[in-house]
């Protein structure tokens, strides 16, 4: 366990950056007047609404390894948000999940309309991109090429969108454990490992570097979705600010029913023990995303 002062400390780092996230996203998704507003005042109600930007978090963290410029990590980190905002707009859709809210409030379908939703979804995948294809995160367009190449991979079918068409499938309740990982690997994991990638890719790593970043990631992806299942089992709507229950009602495989709530607690402390072995080659550099991956196995939101 993260000892008091750790956890008010990284508390502290999680709260500042999430408010640069935030800071940058509102400057990025103007108000527009006119017909168009309307999808943009549903992009910003979900971009805007706040949560852990654990991803973002990554991105600047692992960027911070390579003494990148905090302000080309940041523009990186903003648009592997809009991506995971976007995910959670379509995941909360009735044609998915049909989730009534999110972060302690109606989901975009409820506050504003199905087909809004939908394009906001749309909107904010589309505008993750033209952020990194800019100068503004980093000047060498090499760079900026090889961030949309990882990002578009790991959104899509090869990672995000993969997981979620097997989460919808025919077949998910009988998934194993070997399934059920692989799931989330892509689902949830894909994305967690593109933010701690980008930082490597902005910082032009060496091969070794960029490989234990992308195996902390690994590690680290799959105990937060552990954790997931756990919270979603043991906790409440009110607390999570978002529905509980809802795998388990529809008879899904999980973490939890596959391991029991002991074993899957064991294996997601297992998983961050390894995640943070992997940060070895950086030393004490590295402290603060050994400290994320503590944070995670201990959050309750």
């Amino acid at each position: 366990m993260l000892p008091e002062t750790s956890v008010s400390h990284l508390s502290d780092i999680l709260t500042r950056r999430a408010e640069a996230v935030t800071h940058r996203l509102d400057a990025l998704l103007a108000p527009a007047t006119g017909s168009r507003g309307r999808v943009i005042e549903a992009m910003r109600y979900s971009a805007l609404a706040g949560g852990k930007r654990l991803r973002p978090f990554l991105v600047m963290e692992s960027a911070n390894l390579f003494d990148v410029d905090p302000e080309r990590a940041l523009h990186c980190a903003v648009a592997v948000e809009m991506i995971h905002c976007y995910s959670l707009i379509h995941d909360d859709l009735p044609a998915m999940d049909d989730s009534d809210l999110r972060r302690g409030r109606a989901t975009a379908h409820k506050k504003f309309d199905e087909a809004t939703a939908i394009l906001a979804g749309d909107g904010l995948l589309t505008e993750a991109f033209a952020v990194l294809a800019g100068p503004r995160c980093h000047p060498d367009p090499s760079i900026r090429a090889d961030l949309i190449a990882g990002l578009a991979e790991a959104s899509g079918a090869a990672g995000m969108v993969g997981g979620q068409m097997i989460d919808i499938a025919p077949g998910r309740d009988a998934l194993d454990l070997a399934g059920i990982t692989n799931l989330q690997a892509l689902k949830t994991g894909a994305l967690i490992t593109f933010s701690c990638e980008a930082g490597a890719i902005l910082g032009r790593a060496r091969d070794d570097e960029r490989q234990a970043l992308r195996s902390y990631a690994r590690d680290l992806g799959l105990a937060f979705q552990i954790v997931d299942d756990l919270l979603d089992s043991e906790s409440t709507p009110e607390v999570l600010g978002k529905p509980t229950g809802q795998d388990q009602a529809a008879g899904k495989a999980t973490f939890v029913g596959l391991l029991g709530v002991e074993g899957a607690r064991g294996k997601a402390r297992e998983l961050v023990k390894e995640a943070c072995a992997h940060l070895a080659i950086f030393s004490q550099k590295a402290k603060l995303l050994e400290e994320t991956a503590r944070f995670v196995l201990e959050r309750r939101t």
